[in-house]
């Protein structure tokens, strides 16, 4: 959430750094409002203190023998003018913040400006794309050809956009998390952690995913909990209502499944294991101090780069554009795997900085250099997602025989195997 002082301080930027991310927004109607609640809190304030000024009054009058009955009629108008004020002050603040709520960050400055991922920048390319003496197969056709995925029987059980891993395909998916955990925890410095996979409504407003995005959640209405879409959440959110004491930055880790109904991405690249509604996926999370945020978004971009280059994975990493941001992000890294058998490029990790939005949102401080709270500057990335990673493995590391060779890397974690 953005500050309000921030909008009033100068509401042109503002309306120039929605603009391009594509929103016309009436900042003049939402200082409107604002100037509203100022002006109900100075009146209230004003009321308060004539009220003790005539309930003063009223002590002398009696203590003096005369009548007080004006004075105590004053007192009880003031007191019901005070309530009504009330009353009016909580639906301006309930609308203001509902405002405040569903409105995106602003993007950085160093974000290219574009109306969708087609203004997207790249700005390096890791590896090169192997050679085949054979035409590459997509990995639906590299699976079924080893048996590792079971796709009708998952529709079976649950419809379409879920998947069964079996055998070989569920070793992998497990030698994957347990890599890139170890990965993140000996080598980059992150903590981790085994966080709940379901949340409240206050997690999800922390991180930004409600209010505007509950069509795209699984929810257990019973409960009153929502299906976490990503670590981001629970990790974020173990520090809501927070002041950070300990030095900063704090780095965590985890391994969480995420669910996400894609509402709308039919006909998306939906085929396989390209999009669905449940998937695994390692998260990185970064509480840092305001000035080191841009910094440490490099740090956490090359973390996520270390995974993919460590499996000796062609992949590259761009920067989205302001259209293409998301809502809650200041700025976003992605980074996509190359896929030979589809030829195309399938985002595996998004790394974004949020400045102090999310913080905002979720009351997450820490004490400054003169010991007062000021929030913190959230980040996180995928550390990295399944799906896609199973699916580059698959497609850049078969062999033409329908084999596929397993990462060195890998290896130990799949008991010493060297083939698929």
């Amino acid at each position: 959430m953005l500050d309000i002082r921030t909008l009033r301080q100068d509401p042109e930027t503002a309306r120039a750094k929605w603009a391009s991310r594509g929103l016309e927004v009436d900042v003049t109607a939402i200082i409107a409002l604002d100037d509203r609640r100022r002006a109900l809190i100075a009146e209230v304030e004003g009321l308060q203190r004539e009220r003790n000024s005539e309930s003063k009054r009223i002590g002398q009058l009696k203590k003096a023998g005369e009548d007080a009955e004006d004075a105590m009629r004053a007192v009880r108008e003031i007191g019901e003018r005070i309530s009504e004020l009330d009353r009016e002050r909580g639906e301006v603040d309930l609308r203001l913040n509902d405002q405040l709520m569903g409105l995106p960050n602003f993007p950085h400055d160093s974000v290219p400006e574009g109306r969708d991922a087609d203004a997207n920048e790249v700005v390096r390319e890791w590896g090169a794309p192997n050679e085949y003496d054979f035409e590459p197969k997509a990995h639906w056709d590299v699976a079924e050809t080893l048996g590792i995925f079971e796709f009708q029987r998952a529709a079976a059980i649950s419809g379409a956009g879920f998947a069964c891993l079996t055998g070989s395909g569920a070793r992998l998916s497990r030698a994957l998390i347990s890599f890139m955990l170890d990965l993140h925890t000996t080598k980059h410095g992150y903590t981790e952690v085994q966080v709940p996979f379901l949340v409240n409504d206050s997690a999800l407003l922390g991180t930004g995913q409600l209010p505007k995005f509950a069509e795209e959640l699984y929810r257990l209405p019973a409960d009153e909990l929502w299906l976490i879409p990503t670590a981001e959440v629970p990790l974020t959110n173990l520090y809501r209502d927070h002041i950070f004491e300990e030095d900063l930055p704090v780095n965590l880790t985890g391994y969480t499944p995420c669910f996400r109904r894609e509402a709308g991405a039919a006909g998306k690249m939906t085929r396989g294991m390209n999009r669905l509604h449940q998937f695994d996926k390692v998260e990185m999370v970064k509480f840092v101090r305001p000035g080191d945020s841009y910094a440490e978004l490099e740090i956490l971009t090359g973390h996520a780069e270390a995974v993919l280059q460590a499996l000796g994975l062609h992949y590259r990493v761009i920067t989205l554009c302001t259209g293409d941001l998301g809502f809650s992000a200041a700025k976003t890294y992605d980074i996509e795997l190359w896929a030979p058998g589809q030829k195309a490029w399938l985002e595996v990790s998004s790394c974004s900085n949020f400045e102090d939005y999310q913080a905002r949102r979720a009351k997450i401080r820490y004490r400054n250099e003169a010991g007062k709270p000021e929030l913190v500057h959230t980040l996180n990335g995928s550390g990295v997602a399944l799906p896609r990673l199973i699916v580059a493995i698959l497609e850049q590391n078969q062999l033409a025989d329908g084999r596929v060779e397993i990462p060195q890397a890998l290896r130990p974690y799949m008991g010493g195997r060297e083939i698929l």
